[in-house]
């Protein structure tokens, strides 16, 4: 059962990044190196006010639409926007207006520097990627509320908010980052932050969150100590629940890509450190699809047990249905399986060449094979 956080937790968390967005506070940061052929091109308040503990940027892909959630002064944006290059999109959230006033006035110096503009900022809670807070503040100027009545159909505005002006829409997103937020949601909003990273994605996309993890769960009286709260600690979750969350929000391939082995903070017992996590969003359940090719787990373990619970033992062929296919030729399973084709050339089924899953072809056309 999920402890339910004093409303103050929010509150804390505004206003020490509001004023961190002025001046620098370095308890809020983690070490991290980051690429500086990108920072050449980011003014220096973003670089000196940006707060994190992993760089999830590293991971992006030329021409993808990008959604980094907590986005404070747009480093990360700003980084992954040369990643993307001017053929992919970046989307900042972050609910602080002192942090987005630095991110939206460096975004026209960035553009300037790099040769193009592909950054935009919103107003928002990274729980709640449909409700954009922009929109509402405009709803309010136009039709204030003073009454019960008037606090009703606020509540009915914001509902058409959410279904007619998603600020982040369904399937839209190829690859969500944050660095170092998703800590500071409150722990009975956090299912469903996860739920939204998983709305927004599109099939086959990718969330790659860096942030803060404990080897055990905190205390109450930690959780509930706002100056830890706000500072990334007592509101991580532990290593396993951070990768279980994502699972049951329906992700996969969920892994990883990098644990300092070295605490950030040690508190209480309690030993904080920084990870970066990647986990897929796939394709729809095929369990009653069709096999159209055989599948391989080709090791380096005996045996391996997936998200669907299947277990794949060294070498076993298996057949599988084209979502299947889909799923485990892409990263990050491409390297662990090979696909063999079913049934005679004439098949209506889908053919596919008995090669590795980043191969197109086994052989050349005027080969000898």
């Amino acid at each position: 059962m999920s402890k339910i956080i004093d409303p103050s937790q929010e509150g804390a968390v505004r206003v020490r990044y509001a004023k961190a967005a002025q001046s620098r506070e370095q308890a809020l940061c983690c070490p991290v190196d980051y690429d500086p052929r990108y920072l050449e091109a980011i003014p220096a308040e973003v670089i000196e006010r940006d707060y994190g503990c992993g760089d999830p940027s590293r991971y992006l892909k030329p021409g993808e639409t990008v959604l980094d959630l907590g986005s404070g002064t747009g480093k990360i944006c700003f980084i992954a926007s040369q990643v993307v290059g001017a053929e992919g999109r970046v989307i900042g959230v972050d609910m602080t207006d002192d942090m987005l006033d630095v991110a939206r006035e460096a975004a026209p110096e960035v553009a300037e520097n790099i040769g193009f503009a592909n950054v935009s900022f919103r107003k928002g809670r990274i729980q709640d990627l449909k409700l954009d807070l922009d929109d509402l503040e405009k709803s309010l100027s136009e039709h204030p509320v003073g009454d019960a009545n008037g606090f009703l159909e606020l509540e009915e505005r914001v509902e058409r908010l959410r279904s007619e002006q998603p600020m982040i829409e369904d399937n839209s997103i190829d690859a969500i980052v944050s660095n170092c937020v998703l800590n500071l949601v409150d722990a009975d909003k956090k299912r469903l932050m996860f739920s939204e990273l998983f709305r927004v994605l599109k099939v086959g996309g990718r969330a790659v969150i860096s942030d803060i993890v404990s080897d055990q769960s905190v205390t109450e009286e930690m959780m509930q100590d706002t100056e830890l709260w706000s500072g990334c600690l007592s509101g991580a979750m532990t290593e396993s629940d951070f990768l279980e969350a994502f699972e049951e929000a329906g992700f996969y391939g969920i892994r990883f890509r990098k644990f300092d082995v070295e605490p950030w903070r040690v508190i209480d017992g309690v030993v904080f450190r920084s990870v970066t996590v990647e986990a897929f969003k796939g394709v729809s359940d095929d369990s009653e699809e069709a096999a159209v090719c055989e599948a391989i787990y080709q090791g380096p373990f005996k045996a391996i047990q997936d998200e669907d619970g299947q277990i794949w033992e060294r070498g076993d062929r298996s057949k599988i249905g084209k979502a299947a296919f889909e799923r485990l030729k892409a990263s990050p399973y491409g390297d662990s399986f090979a696909f063999l084709g079913i049934g005679g050339s004439d098949s209506p089924q889908i053919q596919y060449q008995a090669v590795s899953a980043n191969s197109s072809t086994c052989c050349s056309d005027d080969s000898c094979c």
